[in-house]
């Protein structure tokens, strides 16, 4: 995982807004002189991610503690697995619990369910993506967890492609105006981005083709107007479903001959894998 400024600054807000003025239980209860040990401890099954940043939670607070890994991002872990253990001053372990906790158990229900996304169309070359549908502020970390359970990060943000969406394309009159503005601007300003258009129907689909795009998002298609879309496409240009797609018909969807599944549950709406930290008083 690469770390930047950016990212330092989005755990330094983390770990402010759970201590604010001071962790008055610690300092109450706790001598501040006792060292304590620490097992971060897997209580359900699912795949690992974001010890690095667990990691990093516990030495901004206190650059004296110690953090050992037994995994990498990645691994495939069940319920009594340690992941790692945290060595160090107690009031500092104990501060930096849950914010610590937070970051690797979102991140690890992230990884979790993806890979389970990945597993259903293993059998096909298409490819499962997130969305930007992230936590505020939490996007790298959310979009780095997705990567960690096999599937592909869609755009960052809005600067670093071209998505015509509904509501551009009512706002600009057509899908044609909104591609040909597109393609005015990057003109003037030289530059080269890619045009993904999303479509509701076959109709809008013929006119994302007319107009030479590189990717046409099927947006909340059946099954068999999937399987329309695609034949008419026909290799011309990428295709991506979005819109309503779970475990349950994602196998089909994949089966439909698209290049991509997009998914925003993978981060709107994850279920954080089960992790504790528990402590022993040394």
């Amino acid at each position: 995982m690469k770390w930047n400024k950016n990212l330092d600054a989005v755990l330094n807000l983390a770990i402010n807004e759970d201590i604010g003025s001071g962790d008055i239980t610690t300092n109450f209860t706790i001598p501040s002189s006792k060292k304590a040990e620490a097992i971060l401890l897997v209580k359900s099954e699912g795949i690992i991610s974001g010890l690095e940043v667990a990691k990093r939670v516990f030495a901004f607070l206190d650059k004296d503690i110690s953090f050992q890994k037994f995994l990498e991002d990645g691994d495939e872990v069940f319920s009594g697995t340690v992941a790692a253990i945290v060595y160090g001053n107690a009031s500092s372990i104990l501060t930096a619990e849950r914010t610590a906790l937070n970051f690797l158990q979102r991140m690890s229900g992230i990884s979790t369910i993806t890979k389970k996304f990945v597993d259903e169309i293993s059998h096909t070359k298409v490819k499962i993506l997130d969305t930007r549908k992230t936590a505020p502020c939490l996007r790298y970390f959310d979009k780095y967890a997705v990567k960690v359970g096999g599937g592909e990060n869609h755009r960052f943000g809005l600067f670093d492609m071209i998505l015509i969406k509904d509501n551009h394309i009512v706002v600009s009159g057509s899908i044609t105006n909104a591609v040909k503005t597109c393609r005015e601007k990057m003109k003037q300003l030289k530059k080269k981005y890619l045009i993904e258009v999303e479509t509701k129907n076959l109709l809008e689909v013929e006119e994302a083709l007319e107009n030479r795009v590189d990717i046409i998002m099927l947006d909340n298609f059946s099954i068999n107007q999937m399987k329309k879309a695609v034949n008419l496409i026909s290799g011309k240009c990428k295709v991506e479903a979005s819109g309503g797609i779970t475990l349950k018909n994602v196998k089909k969807v994949a089966e439909t001959g698209v290049d991509f599944i997009s998914i925003g549950a993978l981060t709107h709406s994850v279920k954080a894998l089960d992790i504790s930290l528990d402590v022993r008083v040394l």
